[in-house]
């Protein structure tokens, strides 16, 4: 039987009070998170890593349109809580080239319509365009070849074949990618490190947000941050806007995802152990600076901190979800 034996994400801090149920819709979700920037988090940062800017931890945004709210937010991080890391946003380019330049502009970022020039400006990229995975290969395909340690944005591609192309691409030119949905960095995998080394047997996850296909993401990397990459079918069923994912992993060990677009759903997650049930509702207002920690991490190393294999099972899995043959029963994941 699988167990988990070391952790995939960053060091954040563990929530001391109880956890309290409230209904949270997308636009408090985006505004809590922007809030809690705004005013700064605790940094979940390393003092010793603090450098001068300059001094080969500049990242480059690469974007369809600049204008969108992960832009924003890390770029906030960056400049807030992580300042300390001395990592700095010293480019960016977007497809969208009015908007993106604007974008630029107004947060004082210099804008590149040359790829080149724009790599010769920094040390890592960072492949955004969170509404557009669709985009994402021919956004690589661009960036990948300058062989730089490279993050991707979620959704990472709008299927398991371009998913398995960008990953080739990387492997072609040697470039370390790594992907991740903010997700993968909250207070649930936390409170689970706290039951370790209790074997998580099942695990519920809820999400809301504004549609399936952008917003199914979360809850699944929920799920599979805790539970791993073995997971061997799902079954979907419930209708397109109250969808719930049944995932057989091994050993017996099982996992339940519901999906509730446009309803006030918070994140959250129930795990079970061979001793307990425990729910946990996350705390969002944490959740994108810890992402970002964990991308400079990736970046401070060179080398991914998510196992790839968790990624490709995720496309895998959002790709069954779409089958039809799923709602009749269980597809393998292989």
């Amino acid at each position: 039987m699988w167990k988990r034996t070391k952790s995939n994400y960053c060091s954040w801090d563990i929530a001391k009070k109880s956890i309290v149920t409230y209904n949270l819709n997308r636009r408090e979700f985006l505004r809590s998170a922007a809030a809690a920037l705004a005013v700064g988090i605790p940094a979940a940062s390393r003092a010793a890593d603090a450098v001068p800017s300059n001094s080969g931890r500049r990242i480059g945004f690469v974007d369809l349109n600049l204008e969108n709210y992960h832009a924003n937010v890390f770029l906030q991080a960056l400049r807030g809580p992580l300042e300390g890391r001395g990592f700095t946003v010293a480019g960016a380019t977007g497809t969208k080239t009015a908007a993106s330049r604007a974008w630029a502009e107004k947060n004082k970022v210099p804008f590149f319509e040359n790829d080149a020039a724009l790599n010769a400006a920094v040390d890592f990229f960072m492949v955004l365009a969170p509404s557009n995975p669709e985009v994402h290969l021919e956004l690589c395909r661009r960036i990948l070849p300058f062989r730089k340690p490279t993050y991707v944005d979620k959704t990472f591609a709008p299927d398991f074949a371009t998913a398995q192309k960008i990953f080739a691409l990387a492997d072609e030119h040697g470039t370390p990618v790594q992907t991740s949905s903010a997700l993968r960095y909250t207070n649930v995998q936390a409170e689970l490190a706290k039951a370790a080394p209790a074997q998580v047997e099942h695990m519920i996850a809820w999400g809301g947000g504004g549609s399936f296909d952008e917003y199914a993401i979360h809850p699944l990397e929920l799920l599979i941050s805790v539970m791993g990459h073995h997971a061997t079918a799902l079954m979907r069923r419930g209708t397109p806007e109250r969808a719930q994912l049944l995932v057989e992993f091994t050993g017996g060990r099982t996992g339940v995802v519901n999906i509730f677009p446009n309803t006030s759903t918070p994140f959250a997650a129930s795990f079970t152990t061979a001793k307990a049930t425990r729910y946990v509702e996350v705390d969002v207002a944490k959740i994108f600076v810890n992402n970002q920690a964990a991308i400079l991490d990736f970046f401070a190393a060179g080398k991914p901190n998510i196992d790839r294999r968790e990624s490709i099972t995720l496309m895998r899995l959002l790709d069954i979800a779409r089958d039809p043959r799923a709602l009749n029963g269980f597809v393998p994941v292989a």
